[in-house]
């Protein structure tokens, strides 16, 4: 599966609820499946600058993909950046470059998030991708 077949999928799955309170149940227990990270990258280098909550975010080169894990400690926020790890995650650092996050204005997260939270969330995004940036420079030399 591609990036662009996930961003699909989750539109779609976002369309089957009704108000925004089914989707925020939604996002919440998104956050309750993701991955526990290794405690040993819950350090102050890893959270994200910008966000309201503390959100860590740790990503290494598997072979030639990007594999993150990540925490927060708010339960919505955990479930914003479980989303963004499922679309982002275990894709090479060219394929998460190259990916628009138009999935996010079509499931209309960012307009029902606080304006501090949408901060946040573009803190997130821009830190997936620099951490793609990275290792896609790390693969070019």
């Amino acid at each position: 599966m591609i990036i662009k077949e996930i961003q699909e999928e989750i539109v779609d799955e976002f369309s089957m609820f009704e108000d925004w309170m089914e989707r925020y149940e939604h996002i919440i227990e998104l956050g309750k499946s993701l991955p526990i990270i290794d405690p040993q990258y819950k350090t102050e280098d890893n959270i994200i600058k910008g966000c309201q909550s503390k959100v860590w975010l740790h990503g290494e080169l598997k072979g030639d993909k990007v594999v993150f894990t990540a925490d927060s400690d708010a339960i919505l926020t955990k479930g914003i950046i479980a989303l963004l790890l499922r679309v982002f995650s275990n894709f090479s650092p060219q394929e998460i470059l190259d990916a628009n996050t138009d999935f996010i204005d079509k499931i209309g997260l960012k307009e029902h998030l606080s304006a501090t939270r949408a901060n946040g969330l573009v803190s997130m995004i821009k830190q997936l991708k620099m951490y793609a940036f990275a290792f896609q420079s790390k693969l070019a030399q």
